[in-house]
């Protein structure tokens, strides 16, 4: 049986609408007050505004909270309707497309018996849709055009797009008829007073929170992608269904802009650079756990050893705790009854260990090995700590998203009148940093997370300490509630690459939970105990991530100060090899990285060579610049090639790679 026929089954849910005064106040955002009837649609609030806003509108919010337009009002609210432009209407436009990518899946592959394509979950994300699907057959990426047709007929069809409530036992029939487990899962696992929303449009009805577009129509701009595998509801040891992502926009011009993006951003992959440029590589034996070729284990020692002085300049002290501790430790901690699941154990002496996915708890040992004083305080370790972390083989991603990596980790003791001084300082630190790398940054304050351990008067305490901090600085902060550690509220840093991409690095985290759960204390002015409070910090956050951020930031031409090969010494011929390898002796003599291509091949081939790895300087020796002590000098990109002393081109280039560390 078709959804068409089954959707006409479906019923609002009956409940009771509140007491309707004969008017209801809406708020505008320009502060002017609209006087309704109760019980007018959303929609004919914005056709009342206007033709073009009743033309243009997509959804509103009301007190805050977006619906769609075809809700009515009942009550005095603040409205501000959405148009295509504003910034809430994509998450919008991307569920609606992720509807109209699964009405054109059934029709293309569901035949006579639509119940043969299984329905999983479609969302919006933060750059487009998706949807999950469990098919008679496997798709590739040659089945993506068809698809895309079929969802501009739909989309030219202008389908009503309908929205329905209906109670927990008309939805579980609905999709018993319609045999699709995955919903019925889903509506089973939901609480048992919730009600559930349908959307409709033409034959197709699917379970959806909303809010959508009111037709299908509004939907011109979109391109599907890719399809992937994905585990339902991220469980490896449920059902593979097949995930087909694609993108949304309210105008073509701005799809058109985000394609060229996603063509830049395969230029720029790091996976592929990596493999170019012999920075790392993955093997079978090890999945999510990156080798470190010498060219990629030079950029990641530049970066270790630039952070190491920063803070080392800064008052810290560099400490290394054990890759593996006793399951009493984790449990102490509180790691094991919130991260076990993520973290790898092993037994030894027949007891269970774990491998560290965190510093932390190592760090609070060896704040307890010793009495400590008020006037020690602060105390700041950092560590380049290896940590492991079970990541489901689907999610991996190059050095995005990894199984084991090394975490810039410190922990700062303080006294609680530190506390505020002691972040700022940080925040100076990761701001320093961050400037030296071109990245600029937003910042968010995650608070109490539902599995949060500890009083809800600290976590208020460490909450109010942070926002202060924030707000003190002037800082303009997103407030992202519940997504706190399990042990603190934290600030987070989002870096901005240079093709616009937000990648959350750096960290601040308050910390009251951990000194009590391992007894931290000090001796206060007063010679009695008290209790220090830790605040958890990372700058690059894994290391092995900021280096494949740091990939496609830079497209692979690293900084001269960074670049594994900052000089490559080219002879035009083997004459002049002994000139090549006395410039490369003085060169890394002066400390540089430098490289001398004394191969057969031809001079233009070295040079071209030289630049598809984006050695950042290419010194071309003769008899010219052998009689001169010089050497012939050209930048990576430049087509100019500039005669200058050799003595001159290291003091240069030293000054330039000390300036920039």
């Amino acid at each position: 049986m078709s959804q068409s026929s089954h959707s006409q089954s479906l019923s609002a849910a009956s409940s009771p609408q509140p007491a309707q005064p004969k008017a209801v106040d809406l708020r505008l955002p320009n502060g002017e007050v609209k006087s309704v009837a109760s019980g007018t649609s959303l929609l004919e609030v914005a056709r009342s505004l206007g033709t073009s806003v009743g033309k243009q509108a997509i959804a509103a919010r009301l007190d805050g909270r977006p619906v769609d337009l075809s809700e009515a009002v009942y009550q005095n609210a603040s409205l501000d309707i959405l148009l295509p432009g504003d910034e809430d209407s994509l998450p919008i436009y991307r569920l609606s497309a992720a509807h109209l990518l699964a009405q054109a899946v059934l029709r293309r592959f569901g035949g006579e018996d639509a119940s043969s394509v299984k329905l999983g979950i479609g969302l919006s994300t933060k750059d487009g849709f998706y949807y999950d699907f469990e098919l008679p057959s496997a798709l590739s990426a040659e089945d993506l055009p068809a698809l895309e047709r079929e969802m501009r007929r739909i989309a030219e069809e202008n389908l009503p797009i309908r929205r329905r409530v209906c109670s927990r036992e008309e939805a579980l029939a609905f999709y018993q008829e319609q045999q699709q487990p995955y919903k019925i899962e889903m509506i089973e696992d939901a609480p048992q007073d919730e009600d559930f929303s349908f959307y409709e449009q033409g034959e197709f009805v699917d379970l959806d929170r909303g809010p959508h577009l009111p037709s299908t129509g509004r939907l011109k701009a979109f391109k599907l992608l890719s399809v992937a595998g994905a585990y339902w509801r991220g469980d490896a040891n449920r059902p593979v269904l097949q995930r087909i992502y694609g993108t949304a926009f309210p105008r073509k011009e701005s799809l058109d802009e985000h394609l060229q993006m996603l063509e830049e951003a395969k230029k720029r992959d790091h996976r592929k650079l990596g493999r170019e440029l012999k920075l790392f590589m993955f093997s079978d034996e090890a999945p999510g756990m990156p080798f470190y070729l010498p060219n990629g284990m030079a950029l990641r020692t530049e970066l270790e050893n630039f952070s190491r002085g920063v803070q080392l300049r800064s008052g810290y002290d560099e400490v290394r705790s054990p890759f593996m501790m006793n399951r009493r430790l984790w449990e102490e901690s509180g790691h094991w009854d919130h991260y076990k699941d993520n973290m790898y154990f092993s037994e030894v002496d027949d007891e269970a260990f774990a491998l560290k996915p965190m510093n932390c708890p190592g760090h609070m040992l060896m704040y307890k090995n010793e009495l400590h004083s008020y006037r020690d305080l602060p105390i700041r370790m950092m560590e380049f700590g290896q940590v492991h972390r079970h990541e489901y083989s689907g999610a991996l991603n190059g050095m995005m998203r990894v199984r084991t990596f090394c975490q810039d980790d410190a922990h700062l003791f303080v006294r609680p009148g530190q506390i505020e001084e002691e972040i700022s300082k940080v925040m100076d630190l990761i701001d320093g940093m961050y400037r030296v790398f071109g990245f600029d940054y937003r910042m968010e304050l995650s608070t109490r997370p539902d599995d949060s351990m500890g009083s809800e008067e600290l976590w208020e305490k460490a909450e109010e300490a942070l926002r202060h901090v924030l707000e003190e600085r002037g800082v303009d902060y997103r407030l992202n509630e519940g997504d706190g550690a399990f042990y603190g509220p934290k600030i987070d840093y989002h870096v901005l690459d240079a093709l616009g991409r937000s990648w959350q690095c750096g960290t601040i985290q308050l910390d009251f939970q951990m000194p009590e759960k391992f007894d931290l204390t000090y001796i206060g002015e007063d010679g009695a105990k008290h209790r220090p409070v830790v605040i958890h910090r990372a700058i690059y956050g894994s290391i092995d991530r900021f280096l494949g951020i740091l990939t496609e930031h830079y497209a692979g031409a690293f900084p001269l100060w960074l670049a594994p090969v900052q000089v490559r010494v080219l002879p035009v011929s083997a004459h002049y090899d002994d000139y090549a390898f006395e410039v490369r002796r003085m060169l890394r003599e002066a400390g540089l990285r430098v490289e001398a291509d004394v191969s057969s091949n031809k001079l233009g081939y070295k040079m071209r060579a030289a630049q598809q790895d984006k050695v950042p300087y290419i010194f071309v020796v003769g008899e010219k610049e052998r009689e001169s002590g010089s050497v012939n000098v050209r930048r990576y990109d430049h087509d100019d090639q500039v005669l200058t002393p050799l003595d001159e081109m290291i003091a240069r280039l030293s000054k330039d790679v000390g300036v920039q560390r």
